[in-house]
């Protein structure tokens, strides 16, 4: 997995997520319905453009004299198997954060799971702490620790899941490596995406960035993806540094 697709992966997952939470938004500040398509779908696209263009300019550089179009083939197009559970778990996330976090967010399983996931993961007791230290009201403090909670049970789910198909994947990975080398040894990229999720986890899952953060990080756009987008990506690099990391080890 070379790291322009993982950024352009990233990428368009992330402007995806946050257009849904601006729509969200606008609708409920009473926009009407195709106004809060237009303005959203146009910020979706001009940024979606935008890191497109950057990463497919990286990711020419990465491959010398070797046309860019020529490397993409359509079977690139088609998802594998981790990366559609990846997005239905995006999915999942954006739902509860949207819907089933004001229906549940009081019940006694809402309560249940964001007491768990506080005990399993120190960054979610840490959010709730922060969100507390910045005076959010205590339904708000209740809602974002509850979807931080999903998302992390979701990120969890995904990584494990993942991990049984880590040798199937990085068999793949050494294939696609013998057609198409990459500027970047496997070691090298094996050694980029552990720093990244070992970072990652320090900052995410232990919750040192929440204390580093000022309280208006929190709100809007910003504080609906660093609850509820942000574990699932960190699951996604561990991932694909597990995989990178195994790809890179001599076959057996």
């Amino acid at each position: 997995m070379g790291v322009a697709r993982l950024l352009a992966k990233g990428w368009i997952v992330f402007c995806l997520f946050a257009g849904a939470h601006g729509i969200d938004f606008a609708l409920a500040q009473g926009q009407p319905i195709p106004d809060a398509l237009r303005s959203a779908g146009l910020s979706v696209a001009l940024f979606g453009a935008m890191g497109l263009l950057f990463i497919a300019g990286f990711g020419a550089s990465a491959t010398g004299n070797t046309p860019v179009l020529s490397r993409w083939k359509p079977r690139h197009l088609i998802p594998g198997f981790d990366d559609i559970v990846f997005v239905a778990f995006v999915a999942l996330s954006l739902a509860a954060q949207l819907y089933f976090v004001r229906e549940l967010g009081y019940s006694a399983p809402g309560k249940g799971l964001q007491k768990a996931m506080q005990f399993a993961v120190p960054g979610v007791a840490a959010l709730t702490d922060r969100l507390g230290a910045c005076g959010f009201q205590p339904s708000r403090q209740d809602s974002a620790a509850l979807s931080a909670a999903v998302a992390w049970l979701l990120a969890i789910v995904f990584v494990a899941s993942a991990v049984s198909r880590v040798a199937l994947t990085a068999g793949l990975i050494r294939l696609e490596r013998a057609f198409h080398p990459t500027s970047f040894g496997p070691t090298v990229l094996a050694a980029i995406y552990g720093i990244l999720a070992i970072v990652g986890i320090q900052l995410l899952f232990v919750g040192s960035l929440y204390a580093w953060l000022g309280c208006r990080a929190f709100f809007g756009i910003d504080g609906v993806a660093l609850t509820g987008l942000a574990p699932l990506l960190l699951g996604y690099i561990i991932v694909a540094a597990l995989t990178t990391l195994k790809a890179s080890a001599p076959e057996n």
